[in-house]
Order: structure tokens, then sequence, then C-alpha cells
């Protein structure tokens, strides 16, 4: 998406309120992944099924704001900018909390929240110099073995034990698909100016 691409419009539009709105639940999922509620009910409802929807309605709105944007034409700056923050804060957010909770391998984790540090650093600085990174192919690959992997980890333990092992698949295919995609983007930061900007990372 070049910034030519950007239509001016209301900041606050319909896709940049869904995208706020993924932003507001990662602390409602933090609560609710480490809170010890009594017998692990929230509100009658076991609080890992709570989590689990909360997080799949967070993903969901991630899918749908991009959608929304580009049906109606409401493709903003601020909207290019808060979609891959309130990406990175979910699932950095339940990645950590996983690992408190000793459902998900730190390294992994740490690997993979290291990663996004890194290209978000690489991809500021290729902005400064104007140089426009495209979105490595694997990204896509890697957000949804994100989603699987958190979901699975957060539903396997009390439920299906088997949901635990596709976690742990899930996990590890995102953390082959952050290096590789990691190296995909500094080659193409090195290639230097003239190329597209994407915003998904």
């Amino acid at each position: 998406m070049t910034p030519a691409e950007a239509t001016a419009g209301p900041l606050m539009n319909l896709p940049n309120t869904l995208t706020l709105s993924r932003i507001f639940l990662v602390p409602l999922l933090v609560v609710v992944l480490l809170t010890k509620f009594e017998g692990r009910q929230v509100f009658g409802v076991d609080k890992d099924l709570v989590a689990a929807a909360i997080f799949g309605l967070a993903s969901i709105t991630d899918w749908l704001d991009g959608y929304l944007a580009r049906r109606r034409k409401q493709i903003t700056p601020l909207g290019q900018m808060m979609d891959p923050l309130a990406d990175k804060l979910l699932t950095s957010a339940a990645f950590i909390s996983l690992v408190q909770m000793e459902l998900a391998p730190a390294w992994m984790v740490a690997v993979i929240i290291g990663r996004e540090l890194a290209i978000t650093a690489l991809r500021s600085i290729g902005y400064s110099r104007g140089i426009n990174i495209p979105a490595s192919p694997m990204g896509k690959v890697k957000m949804i073995a994100e989603v699987v992997a958190i979901l699975a980890m957060i539903l396997g333990p009390a439920r299906l034990g088997w949901l635990s092992m596709v976690g742990i698949a899930a996990l590890w295919v995102a953390v082959v698909t952050a290096v590789v995609s990691a190296v995909d983007y500094y080659r193409k930061f090195m290639r230097g100016p003239g190329q597209d900007v994407r915003v998904k990372t």
C-alpha cells in the first residue's frame, strides 16, 4: 500500500474503530488469562472459554478492519499505523500470558516478540531513509499460525489434551516463519529505496 492510496477521510471511521477495539481487548484478555477466578468461572462461564472468545473476537477484527477499509475506500494513515501495532500488542500480550501460565516455551515466544521489535525498528529506519519495504508473504502464514497456537494453548490443557500439541506445532510454524520473514525483510531493506510499502507484517 503506497501513501498515495491512503484516502484522506475522517480519522475514526469504522475500520479504525475496529482496530482500536482490538487494542482495548488486549488488557481484558490478559486479566481473564492471568486472574485466578474462584472455580475458574467468569460470570458462570469457564475462564478459558471467555479468554478464547475474547482473543477470537479480536482476531476477527484484524481481518474485518482491513476488509472494510479496502471495500469502503477508508484506508487512512492512522489505520495503517494502528493495525500492525494492534496485531503486535494482541499476540505479544497473549503469548507473554501463556508463558506466565507455563503453557508456552519462553524461548519461542522471545524469538517471535524479538522479531516483531526488530522488524518495527527496521521499518522505521527504512521510512526515515525513504526505503519502502513490502511485507513478506510469510507474514500472513505467521499470523495464522500464531492465532491457531494461542487458541489451542488456551483451550487445550483443561479440555482436549491434543489441542496443546496442536498449539505447540503451530507455535513452531510461527517461529520458523518469523525467522524466515525477518530475513526476507532485511534482504528487502538492503535493496534500498524504490519499493512499495505494505503495512501487514
